[in-house]
């Protein structure tokens, strides 16, 4: 009786596990697709990187390197964007948003449960700036 008791203890712990990591927020893939020095501006570097949301995706609130100026262009679905402690806006394909040193981004999500989003994130940073984003002080 007691090994049927810890069997089912452990099949109901391991369903609820299974249960909670597929009604967890997606995350985002983020990847690098550009990255070059400026040769004009010495320090200074350039780099591309490609956002992308399955539906009801989300990055947690973070900022970027302190020295980045980040444009960033919807290129697919639509994207709700908070930065610092402005109104949380939707950012549909076609339109863009910049972020400016030291910014904080509170919202950086998918706008749609059902549609995937994708945007590119072009950002002008320090070349010595290798970490892009870093999740947001407490």
């Amino acid at each position: 009786m007691r090994r049927l008791l810890i069997a089912t203890a452990v099949y109901a712990a391991s369903v609820l596990a299974v249960h909670a990591a597929e009604t967890a927020a997606p995350s985002a893939k983020v990847t690098v697709v550009f990255d070059q020095t400026l040769p004009n501006v010495p320090g200074k570097s350039m780099k591309g990187v490609l956002v992308e949301y399955g539906p009801g995706g989300s990055s947690p609130a973070h900022i970027h390197a302190p020295s980045a100026f980040i444009y960033a262009t919807v290129l697919e679905g639509a994207i709700r964007s908070q930065v610092n402690d402005g109104p949380a806006k939707v950012f549909h394909k076609g339109e863009n948003f910049s972020e400016r040193p030291g910014d904080r981004h509170g919202i950086s999500a998918n706008a749609s449960d059902t549609e995937p989003a994708k945007l590119l994130a072009v950002f002008v940073v320090d070349t010595a700036d290798k970490e892009l984003t870093m999740p947001m002080p407490k």
